[in-house]
C-alpha cells in the first residue's frame, strides 16, 4: 500500500535512533528497531498500535498476537504483556506508532457514533488488518509532525478521525469497553485497575470480587476472558515485571527487589522469575545489560 509506505517514511524521518520516541503530538509515540529484540515485558495502556515496517510478536497470557506491516492492535485495558521484534534489519528497521486513547474524546465520540449491531469477544487486546480509511487518517495525523503551525488546530481533528474510524469499524464494540461503566467487561476493568494499584499486597479473590461487585466465580471467568489470565496470574506478572525493572534500571539486588514487589520468600521469587523469564534473576539481568550495551555500541 502506498499509504503504508508513506507512513513508514514519515516515522523513519522523525526517528533516526532505535527506541521509543515521544512526539509533539501528546499521545503519539514512534518506535524504531534496527535489530530483532529480546522478549521484554511491559504494560500496554489503552491504545492503537500500527506497524508500518518489520514484524513483532506480543504475548498476553497464553495468547500470541502477531503484528506485520499493515496490521494494527487495539488494547482496551492496562495489560501486562511480553513483546519482541522478530523481523528488522539496519536497512529495513522495524517502524511502529502508538497512539494512546484519550478517554474524554473517545467518550464524546461514542455518544455520537451509532453502536455496532454485532458484539465482540471480551478479550482486551486484538490485532487486525488495517483498512484504507484508518490508514489515511493515521497518515494525516503523522503529516502534522512536519507542519507545526497547523498541529494545534488540526491535530485534535486528526486524532478524532482515527477514533471515529475505530468506533465505526469492526472494533467499535471493543472500543466502547474503554468508556463503558456498565457490564461485566467494565467490572473486569475495575478489577484490573485495583490489582494495578495493589499488586504488591496479597489478596484473596473474594476480596477483589467484592470490590468490583461480582461473585468470585463470575470474576474468575470474565477476568480470564478479558486478559487471558486469572487475577492471581495477572498480579504475578505485574510483580515480576516491576522487580525486573527495579533490578535493571535501579540496580537493586534480587532480595530487595523481591521484597519491594510483595514476595516474602526470595527463593519463591527466584523460582517464579525463572519460570516466567527463562533464567534466574541475576543471570537474566546480566544478559539484558549485555544486550543493551551491544545495541548501543
Amino acid at each position: 500500500m502506498e499509504t503504508l509506505i508513506e507512513i513508514a517514511a514519515v516515522i523513519a524521518r522523525h526517528v533516526s535512533k532505535d527506541g521509543f520516541h515521544a512526539t509533539p503530538i501528546e499521545r503519539l509515540t514512534l518506535a524504531r528497531s534496527s535489530t530483532v529484540t529480546l522478549p521484554m515485558p511491559s504494560v500496554y495502556r489503552p491504545q492503537l498500535c500500527l506497524v508500518a515496517q518489520g514484524h513483532k510478536e506480543v504475548t498476553l497470557g497464553d495468547r500470541v498476537f502477531r503484528y506485520a506491516p499493515g496490521r494494527y492492535g487495539i488494547v482496551v485495558h492496562d495489560l501486562p504483556v511480553t513483546g519482541h521484534v522478530v523481523e528488522a534489519t539496519p536497512d529495513k528497521p522495524y517502524l511502529c506508532l502508538f497512539l494512546d486513547f484519550d478517554p474524554v474524546m473517545l467518550g464524546e465520540l461514542a455518544l455520537r457514533v451509532p453502536p455496532p449491531g454485532a458484539s465482540c469477544p471480551p478479550i482486551g487486546m486484538t490485532v487486525s488488518d488495517v483498512g484504507t480509511d484508518l490508514l489515511d487518517a493515521v497518515l494525516r495525523l503523522l503529516r502534522l509532525l512536519d507542519d507545526p503551525a497547523a498541529l494545534p488546530i488540526l491535530g485534535p481533528l486528526a486524532e478524532q478521525e482515527i477514533l471515529y474510524r475505530l468506533l465505526a469499524g469492526p472494533d467499535g464494540a471493543r472500543m466502547r469497553h474503554i468508556t463503558s461503566s456498565q457490564g461485566r467487561v467494565a467490572q473486569v476493568g475495575r478489577a484490573i485497575g485495583w490489582i494495578g494499584k495493589n499488586f504488591r499486597e496479597g489478596f484473596r479473590i473474594e476480596r477483589l470480587a467484592a470490590e468490583v461487585g461480582m461473585s468470585p466465580s463470575s470474576l474468575h471467568e470474565h477476568f480470564r476472558a478479558v486478559t487471558a489470565m486469572t487475577p492471581l496470574q495477572f498480579q504475578k506478572q505485574l510483580r515480576l515485571q516491576e522487580a525486573r525493572s527495579l533490578m535493571l534500571v535501579d540496580d537493586i539486588d534480587v532480595t530487595t527487589a523481591a521484597l519491594r514487589v510483595g514476595y516474602e520468600s526470595p527463593s519463591q521469587f527466584s523460582r517464579e522469575y525463572r519460570r516466567h523469564f527463562g533464567e534466574p534473576p541475576a543471570r537474566d539481568i546480566a544478559r539484558l545489560r549485555a544486550s543493551m550495551a551491544l545495541a548501543q555500541a
